[in-house]
C-alpha cells in the first residue's frame, strides 16, 4: 500500500515518548531497531485514511500501555523506498487523523535533508 504525504513540523512530544526506555526497548524488540528520539510527521490526504483504516487489526502490532505509558499501535513501513521503520499510532495523541508519525533508527530530517512541505512516499507493510 503506497501513501504519499507532506513533511510537517510536529509538537516535539513524540521525541520525548519515543526516547522513554519503556517504548524504545519495546520498539527494539518488536521492530529490530532502537528508534531515533523523534517522529517524522507526515500529513496525508483524507482519502488515504480509508486505506489505513482497512488494515485488519490482526496485522497491526501493539505495545501495551503500562502505568503512565499509553498503548501504541504500529505498522511497518518504508519511507521513500529506502528507510525502513514504522508508523506509530499512540492512543494518547494530539494529532488529527491525517497526520502520521513515522519512526526509524535515524534522524530522517538530517539523513534525507527533509524540509517542511516536501513530498514523501510511504509503503505500508503489515506485521507478520
Amino acid at each position: 500500500m503506497q501513501i504519499p504525504g507532506f513533511v510537517i513540523s510536529g509538537t516535539r512530544k513524540g521525541g520525548y515518548f519515543i526516547s522513554q526506555k519503556y517504548y524504545s526497548e519495546h520498539f527494539n524488540e518488536k521492530l529490530g531497531f532502537k528508534p531515533f528520539p523523534g517522529t517524522l510527521n507526515i500529513q496525508i490526504r483524507e482519502e488515504n485514511l480509508a486505506q489505513i483504516a482497512s488494515i485488519p487489526e490482526d496485522e497491526i502490532g501493539i505495545i501495551e500501555g503500562k502505568n503512565e505509558f499509553g498503548e501504541v499501535k504500529y505498522i511497518k513501513a518504508v519511507l521513500n523506498d529506502e528507510i525502513s521503520g514504522a508508523l506509530v499510532f499512540p492512543v494518547k495523541t494530539q494529532h488529527p487523523q491525517d497526520i502520521l508519525e513515522f519512526i526509524a533508527k535515524d534522524n530522517l530530517r538530517e539523513k534525507l535533508k527533509l524540509q517542511d512541505g516536501e513530498l514523501v512516499n510511504l509503503e505500508i507493510r503489515v506485521v507478520v
